[in-house]
């Protein structure tokens, strides 16, 4: 009948003969609450209405699929009280691996139900077909337990009885993995795991959290919705709320696995479906508005593992590493210095990162802690910063380039947040001297000052091009001033010029936009009446809208006709590449732009 989503929720409703069933499948986003963020299960709720008098049962399974492997493949069966629990995993699974679908292929599958006054619960294993056959003939399962074999499936139904008006059953579902993160050839566990020691334990929780849980995601459903409607429309509300649990479903909450001390909590993101990295620092860079505005504390714990790494020593290079491990979750470093090299990039990410956090809490106390650190790099991009060597950036499909434009501005504003970070005015009128000479001494622009080049100086620039200069974002965002307002009314203006059939396009060599620059470029620069933040709002709620995709919300789209790396065509309004991705948490910017830190959610 229809289908609708909620920043935590998913709704199907289908007909039934007369009756109405809804398929509600809810994922908690609570980054205040640290155990219930990082139980790794959500809730699916079957509700029966409308259903005349009718008996209703309801039934579920799953298989060994939800392992990510074929084989070997163990079922366990608890009881908890009135809980009912399946456990799936894989005899001799290998610790810390994951297949090409990205999934974890070591812990459990788990799967659960709870009977209640008004449900009845029943169980099953066996061949599919069987299993199913049983509940198809007789409205229940007979409990009985067959060792799992290939073709198997594990199921729980439950018998909601005459139902007069409604009636439903929940169910819990998740993966749980007993190390979570490899860190440093330390086992760092999920931070749940300090009070709920296994699997049973922590899905019996789950279950019993159920109606706060879902309390609190119906209030953070309205507020989101509410707020980003507000502020710049109900297509931008569509495309926040589409975001939030893609960007928050990347990140581990973990603790130390030996002592479970949960004053030692570090934040690991996976940069999933692009390279797989741990904590990529300019996958954190355009995730971070969604942790500004919902709970900046994200942001330092996120960092946290990244500088610890940088401050042993470990990392050979002058400049801010890339991320600290090549493959999720192995966050072992890179000791040999041959992590991807983005040298302006990452080093100015990683400075106006720690200046967001500070001016979010309103403390210098973190930043305090790490000065010698983030001082060696505000000096690298002293002298780096503006003659830039050909290097990659973080679009980095675009290969490397000298005297990139929006990298410039990167390392300009990375300078004045270093400053403002420690009251440092030398720093800060170095980034003013490099932002004066790229915008009002034109170094930067065309000649006509309509727009910002790709590169500099204008030698470079035989043919026209351009850039979206995203990285003007965090100046405004964070009021550092670094470049004056008519930089960004300049941009505001040109951006529209550039619109081809379904959105502007990233730069002037390519055929794709990218989904969180285009929010960080409608938030820093809307334009008289905000035309050209709804303009570039639009285009990606068409993106969203336009029934061509069917993965995770990408963050890369065609908006114009092209060739892809296979020589193919592109498809117009098709995704490229990219899925999944925590990257999302950067449509947040509008919002972080116009309701400031900790203004979601709170």
């Amino acid at each position: 009948m229809n289908a609708e989503y909620t920043s935590t929720r998913s709704t199907f409703t289908l007909a039934a003969g007369n009756a109405t069933i809804k398929l509600e499948f809810l994922s908690p986003v609570s980054p205040g609450n640290y155990i219930r963020q990082s139980l790794p299960f959500s809730y699916m709720t079957v509700s029966a209405s409308n259903t005349g008098g009718a008996s209703v049962q309801v039934y579920a399974d799953i298989d060994e699929s939800w392992t990510g492997q074929s084989g070997s493949t163990h079922a366990n069966y608890s009881v908890s009280g009135r809980t009912s629990v399946f456990q799936l995993s894989v005899d001799g699974a290998i610790t810390y691996a994951q297949n090409k679908m990205d999934q974890a292929l070591w812990g459990q599958a788990v799967f659960a139900a709870r009977g209640s006054n008004s449900s009845q619960c029943s169980l099953q294993s066996g061949p599919a077909d069987s299993v199913r056959g049983q509940f198809a003939g007789n409205g229940t399962l007979s409990d009985a337990l067959l060792a799992y074999g290939a073709g198997d499936v594990v199921a729980l139904a439950q018998n909601l009885g005459t139902v007069t008006s409604s009636a439903s059953a929940t169910y819990a579902i998740g993966y749980t993995r007993d190390a979570a993160i490899n860190y440093l050839g330390k086992g760092r566990a999920s931070y749940y795991t300090a009070t709920y020691k296994d699997p049973v334990s922590a899905v019996s929780h789950f279950l019993d959290d159920f109606a706060d849980a879902a309390a609190e995601a119906s209030s953070l459903d309205s507020d989101i919705d509410s707020k980003a409607t507000n502020v710049a429309g109900a297509n931008y509300s569509d495309i926040v709320t589409l975001s939030v649990r893609q960007a928050f479903g990347a990140a581990d909450l973990t603790i130390p696995g030996d002592t479970l001390d949960t004053t030692d909590l570090l934040l690991f993101l996976k940069e999933i479906s692009s390279d797989g990295n741990v904590n990529t620092v300019d996958v954190i860079y355009p995730t971070f508005p969604i942790f500004y505005v919902m709970d900046p504390e994200y942001i330092r714990l996120v960092l946290e593992p990244v500088v610890r790494y940088l401050e042993m020593g470990r990392w050979p290079q002058a400049y801010t590493i890339h991320d600290i491990g090549s493959a999720y979750p192995n966050a072992t470093g890179h000791d040999d210095g041959k992590a991807e090299q983005m040298p302006i990039e990452e080093t100015g990410n990683l400075l106006i990162l720690a200046y967001a956090y500070t001016k979010a809490v309103n403390s210098p106390a973190w930043a305090n802690s790490h000065r010698q650190l983030l001082q060696g790099y505000a000096d690298y991009l002293v002298t780096n910063g503006l003659n830039i060597a050909p290097q990659l950036s973080t679009d980095d499909g675009e290969g490397p380039i000298p005297n990139a434009t929006n990298l410039a501005i990167k390392a300009a504003v990375g300078l004045t947040a270093f400053g403002a970070t420690f009251n440092l005015q030398n720093y800060t009128n170095i980034g003013l001297s490099n932002a004066n000479q790229l915008y009002n001494q034109s170094l930067g622009t065309d000649p006509q000052k309509t727009h910002f080049q790709r590169q500099y100086p204008q030698s470079l620039n035989v043919n026209f091009t351009y850039s979206t200069v995203f990285n003007l974002y965090p100046d405004s965002l964070l009021g550092l001033n670094t470049f004056p307002q008519a930089a960004f009314d300049m941009q505001a203006s040109f951006y529209p010029t550039q619109q081809a059939v379904n959105g502007v396009p990233l730069d002037s060599t390519v055929p794709y936009s990218k989904t969180d620059w285009s929010m960080f470029s409608a938030a820093s620069s809307p334009g008289a009446d905000s035309a050209t933040r709804e303009l570039l709002v639009d285009d990606l709620h068409a993106f969203i809208s336009n029934g061509l995709n069917t993965v995770p919300f990408s963050d890369r789209w065609f908006v114009k006709a092209g060739q892809t790396d296979t020589g193919d065509p592109d498809l117009v309004g098709g995704y490229d590449a990219y899925k999944c991705r925590p990257t999302v948490g950067g449509h947040f910017a509008i919002l972080a732009k116009a309701l400031g830190a900790a203004s979601v959610g709170l």
